[in-house]
């Protein structure tokens, strides 16, 4: 099993806090990870949970060890259209991650591992899934709503 291999080395991976550059914290700090078809189907929710859970602990300590006082959030979610997890950590609040659309912080891992490990076509968008830009150009409404996504955040600064 692979990907819990890879959970767990994210937690020994460099890692740099420096609120004043988020840019480099985003590209130290940020991993994908993504599995074939033969391990996806033999991986469970729960054994993918704990290690995301055990990463999570790992970098408290770490960054306790570094001396680093301030807000710190390492978080997960599901990139549908890479067809990966991805996971960071950042030095900010849950409700303050480095993401351009909308997303929903959650304290349950769950779902968001659900939703990976249930992806029969990982990065694989249908032609009828995306809207005709043609259609959205000539909307005179309001703009199609977009759905949230999910993202699983679990504290790791000394001020959480």
């Amino acid at each position: 099993m692979v990907l819990l291999t890879w959970i767990a080395e994210v937690a020994d991976e460099p890692l740099v806090l420096d609120p004043a550059d988020r840019r480099v914290e985003w590209e130290t700090n940020t991993w994908s990870l993504g599995v074939g078809e033969e391990d996806r189907g033999s991986l469970s929710v729960a054994k993918v949970v704990a290690a995301f859970e055990r990463t999570a602990a790992a970098i408290r300590e770490r960054v306790r060890d570094l001396g680093f006082s301030g807000v710190a959030t390492f978080y997960v979610w599901h990139d549908e259209q890479a067809g990966q997890l991805r996971c960071s950590t950042g030095s900010v609040h849950p409700d303050e991650l480095p993401f351009g659309g909308a997303y929903v912080p959650s304290d349950h891992l769950g779902p968001v591992i659900e939703g990976f490990l249930a992806d029969s076509r990982p990065g694989f968008v249908a032609w009828s899934d995306l809207d005709d830009v043609r259609c959205l150009s000539e909307q005179t409404g309001p703009d199609p709503e977009i759905r949230p996504f999910r993202v699983w955040v679990s504290g790791v600064g000394a001020s959480q």
